[in-house]
């Protein structure tokens, strides 16, 4: 892969992995092992209609916290391939990732299968 699309694809991965981070530090903390732990109101509220919301907006946090941690180990191991200089190989087949495909998705672990 050319060196100069190679930096464009880490720099789009190095701004990912700042955003994917800032947004899990809005309602997360990171703990020890460098996972997130979403945060639970301290402050429940007194009626059970209150605490029925608070519940359902800890349920959503916790749905989204996972889904952005899993982006974000995608964008950390892609880094981490990079290091390596294994970056843009198909995981299964071992073949070259489509460049078009990475500049979409800088973290893409594989090709799109064409049928």
């Amino acid at each position: 892969m050319d060196q100069k699309i190679l930096e464009e694809l880490k720099g789009k991965l190095v701004a990912e992995k700042e955003q994917l981070e800032g947004e899990l530090g809005k309602f997360a903390t990171k703990t020890a092992e460098g996972e997130y732990k979403t945060d639970f109101p301290d402050d429940v509220g007194s009626e059970q209609s209150e605490n029925a919301i608070e519940v359902e907006e800890y349920t959503d946090k916790l749905a989204l916290e996972q889904s952005l941690e899993t982006q974000l180990k995608d964008v950390i191991d892609a880094l981490a391939k990079m290091e390596e200089g294994i970056y843009g190989k198909d995981e299964e087949t071992g073949e070259d990732i489509d460049v078009d495909r990475l500049q979409a998705y800088p973290a893409a672990r594989a090709n799109i299968t064409k049928e």
